[in-house]
């Protein structure tokens, strides 16, 4: 996604700046063509030396070039604007921030964020103090910006300067990485889930015998995780609901941990009237123990007897409720071929989609990473696909997932 763009890092006098080299570097390793504007703060906690060297580029401080060295480009601050495929302000002080919201422009940073190009990306990531940033001038001004289409991301929370912790730290070089592919691949290739809210389900529930006992299954959560990514990298708003799982958050998305079906069908039913899409990836307990023992239950008697009661079926409760344009996605897992079974549940949840695999531990299914599905439409249509990677497949399954979308005329519903 980034070789060849052109990306303009803007730095500004924060103590943050220390941490600039290893974007451009991270950037150039992605094969980013890289340029830095420093303004004289910025200078004071990076060496224009160090960001030349791993830009392989002149450092733009100046709107005003030596007028003795032959070459020059006199009207550098128009044509870097001009050249720029987006631009990164990282750490953006007060200070710039104020300059930008008013239209000042006395260096090259401010001169190149306003001699950018219509629909290019503006990336802001303020770095200050935790009070300085929720201080209403400062917040006036990240609005305006705002309202001008430049994405600002909100700091981080923990240790700073000061010595103090709390609110104002800049993310990290791979963080904002990461906000810059996400920005870059929805504009220039948008998909039909752009700001759509995505919310999927993910990994096992565990169900209670006692204190220390449960009943479970082998889910790993791998396939759920990674159609939550894939959907957040497509630019929509995904909300990953999982069970107890040892995965990363995918960058992008909200995760919300829980134990039981009970607990993901709470948590779920919060999202069953705002979400456009619901993906129903998890490997829900069918059942639970009436009774959940109290404590470790002993190991007194020859026997026990555990009577199990259902648990509520979360896929088919929104899909039985949804609103025209909503979307409900479902997983149907066998041990054996039973792709009728697959459209019998699509069928009788009222899916608009549901994906069949099954579960041999070596290919497809729990704990592995990659899997075979089919795809079945509530029109019919079945698509067999190879073995993939899990990722991968959550590509071709959220590819189908678009297809849905733009027969509803790209309009799912959005509350």
């Amino acid at each position: 996604m980034l070789r060849g763009k052109n990306i303009i890092i803007g730095i500004c006098g924060g103590i943050a700046a220390y941490k600039t080299p290893l974007l451009v570097r991270l950037l150039k390793k992605r094969g980013a063509n890289v340029r830095v504007a420093l303004t004289e703060g910025g200078s004071r906690f990076v060496s224009e030396l160090a960001l030349a060297t791993v830009s392989e580029e002149p450092v733009y401080r100046s709107i005003f070039p030596p007028t003795h060295t032959e070459g020059t480009d006199f009207t550098g601050h128009i044509s870097l604007g001009e050249w720029a495929d987006a631009l990164i302000i990282a750490p953006a002080t007060a200070n710039t921030l104020a300059k930008l919201g008013a239209g000042l422009c006395d260096d090259m940073l401010t001169a190149c964020f306003i001699t950018l190009r219509p629909g290019k990306p503006v990336l802001i990531f303020p770095a200050m103090d935790g009070q300085m940033f929720l201080s209403p001038s400062v917040q006036r001004n990240i609005k305006t910006l705002a309202t001008q289409g430049c994405r600002l991301i909100s700091p981080e929370s923990g240790e700073l300067a000061s010595g103090q912790s709390g609110l104002g730290r800049m993310p990290e070089p791979e963080s904002i990485l990461g906000y810059l592919e996400e920005e870059l691949f929805s504009t220039t290739q948008r998909s039909p889930l752009y700001d759509k809210s995505v919310v999927v389900t993910a990994g096992p529930t565990r169900e209670k015998i006692d204190g220390v006992r449960f009943i479970s299954n082998y889910s790993s959560g791998k396939m759920g995780f990674a159609i939550a990514r894939a959907a957040a990298k497509r630019g929509a708003r995904v909300t990953l609901i999982t069970g107890p799982v040892h995965l990363e958050t995918p960058f992008g998305v909200e995760r919300l941990d829980v134990e039981s079906a009970a607990e993901m069908h709470s948590a779920a039913r919060r999202f069953f009237n705002s979400s456009n899409i619901f993906v129903g990836a998890a490997a829900v307990s069918d059942y639970r123990p009436l009774a959940p023992y109290e404590g470790k239950m002993k190991k007194d008697e020859q026997e026990i007897v555990v009577t199990l009661i259902k648990n509520p079926d979360i896929l088919a409760e929104f899909s039985l409720q949804k609103a025209p344009g909503q979307l409900a996605i479902g997983f149907a897992l066998e041990t054996e071929t039973g792709l009728d079974n697959a459209r019998k549940k699509l069928l009788e949840k009222k899916l608009d989609l549901i994906a069949f695999n099954f579960f041999d531990r070596k290919t497809s299914g729990f704990e592995v990473d990659t899997n075979i599905l089919t795809l079945v439409g509530s029109d019919g249509v079945t698509t067999e696909l190879p073995q993939l990677t899990k990722d991968d497949a959550a590509g071709k399954l959220l590819d189908a997932i678009e297809i849905l979308c733009r027969s509803n005329g790209n309009n799912t519903q959005k509350k």
